[in-house]
């Protein structure tokens, strides 16, 4: 777990303020995630454009139809995402990095051909009286964001963290000068911008990628081999991405969404508090993301290396205890920093909202949709530590839980009327966060047992 906890860890020895800023504002710029830049790369440029085009309805065809991209690929991707990432994390532990390149050849192929299938599909469907334009660009864009959040597992999972960086500030920079240069034919435009911009952040990506590994052969079909392969990683892939974009997806399709372009919909009413909410997860993702990799990471290689080596009984009882108590600081910090943004949304949200010409209305689901943001924050903490601790039939209950519950907490929103939105959401996340809690303090407890009993049942 070099890398970025590395990086982190070097900062935070220089015991001062200007270091633990730095390192602060670096994890919190990783953490951000391809998600969040994506939500600002889309503001950014319906931002610009707004002053070129002549009417604004291309601009918020065009936010839709990037938003519906990034959610449908990262649903589908999903399915591979945490698969390959376990695939890798075997392969660099065995030191058997000639076997990584050939597998991430073989998903790319997978998820090229399962992409590009379902969206000749749709584009022949129910995009039939669209454009050619239109449907062929978002085709290429389907097929070419999915291969992208491949290549962005792949340099994660080797803690390639700055090359992730910097490929999004040129995947994004050509983007939006593509789209400043091409934004007088349209929409199609726009997304002829957006499409070239993420051609060339997946070429930076496949660059660093073939740079730094070589294998063998051009392609490998191990990473779905029985041997390697975890079905239960695919499944909660799948039913994450399902579970954060279920209550989107419900409230476009509902009496509160509207068309906007083809069979594409939206919900401006709960679109915009949520965009705002997800940039308002950075300072928690950030410390998160510092506790993790500084302090939990740590004590997790010093508590499994004793056990590999037979440290003694004491030895692993502290070792435990220092893990532990790694885990839930890095989970209070999170909730404690979050707490702070969710009162200074309350306190000056009104302010934001008018500083960013949207109306104050908004100003209640805002308010929600920052504590549902914040929650998610502290579950997706709770499942990184479960995948630490190998325990994935246990995430993926509960990523089960999370869908199942958003979707009928979402349901019933829905059914009792706008005072009620976003607390849908709100709601399955509390829930699977107070059970994901309970039963990562209940893993702790029994941590020697189970370590022991799973090394004898391998």
């Amino acid at each position: 777990m070099a890398g970025i906890g590395f990086v982190l860890r070097k900062l935070l020895q220089r015991d001062s303020l200007t270091a633990t800023l730095s390192a602060y504002v670096y994890a919190g710029v990783i953490s951000a995630g391809p998600l969040v830049l994506s939500i600002l790369g889309i503001l950014l440029i319906g931002f610009i454009s707004s002053t070129a085009l002549r009417g604004s309805a291309y601009i918020v065809q065009f936010q839709v139809s990037v938003t519906y991209l990034i959610a449908a690929s990262l649903i589908v991707s999903g399915a591979f995402q945490l698969l390959f990432s376990r695939f890798i994390s075997d392969r660099l532990f065995a030191r058997e990095n000639d076997r990584i390149l050939s597998a991430y050849n073989a998903v790319s192929l997978v998820t090229t051909a399962i992409t590009g299938l379902l969206g000749l599909v749709l584009a022949l469907t129910i995009f039939e009286s669209q454009s050619f334009a239109y449907r062929a660009l978002m085709l290429a864009a389907f097929v070419t964001i999915s291969q992208v959040w491949l290549g962005v597992i792949f340099l994660a999972s080797v803690k390639q963290y700055r090359s992730i960086l910097a490929a999004f500030l040129v995947g994004y920079t050509v983007i939006v000068a593509t789209a400043l240069m091409m934004d007088r034919f349209g929409v199609e435009g726009l997304l002829a911008g957006f499409l070239l911009g993420h051609i060339a952040l997946l070429m930076y990506l496949s660059t660093v990628i073939h740079l730094r590994f070589r294998s063998p052969s051009y392609i490998s079909w191990d990473v779905f081999d029985r041997r390697y392969a975890y079905p239960s990683l695919v499944l909660v892939g799948l039913l994450f991405n399902l579970g954060v974009w279920l209550d989107k997806i419900m409230f476009w399709f509902s009496e509160t969404g509207q068309d906007v372009i083809g069979p594409l919909r939206a919900s401006v009413i709960y679109d915009i508090p949520v965009f705002i909410s997800y940039l308002c997860i950075i300072p928690g993702m950030a410390v998160f993301l510092l506790r993790l990799e500084s302090d939990f990471v740590e004590h997790s290689n010093g508590y499994y290396g004793a056990t590999r080596s037979g440290g003694t009984l004491g030895q692993l009882r502290l070792l435990r205890d220092q893990m532990v108590a790694s885990a839930r600081m890095a989970l209070y910090e999170i909730l404690k920093i979050q707490i702070v943004v969710v009162l200074l949304i309350f306190a000056f949200g009104e302010s934001l909202l008018r500083a960013i010409g949207i109306s104050p209305l908004y100003m209640p689901l805002l308010q929600v949709d920052v504590i549902a943001a914040s929650l998610q924050v502290l579950f997706l903490g709770v499942l990184n530590i479960f995948f630490y601790l190998d325990r994935r039939r246990i995430v993926l209950k509960l990523t089960t839980l999370f869908a199942v519950l958003n979707g009928l907490f979402t349901w019933l929103t829905l059914e009792i009327g706008p005072n009620s939105y976003g607390y849908g959401f709100a709601g399955s996340l509390l829930a699977v966060t107070l059970i994901s809690v309970y039963t990562l303090n209940y893993c702790f407890d029994k941590l020697e047992f189970d370590t022991y009993m799973l090394q004898e049942s391998s």
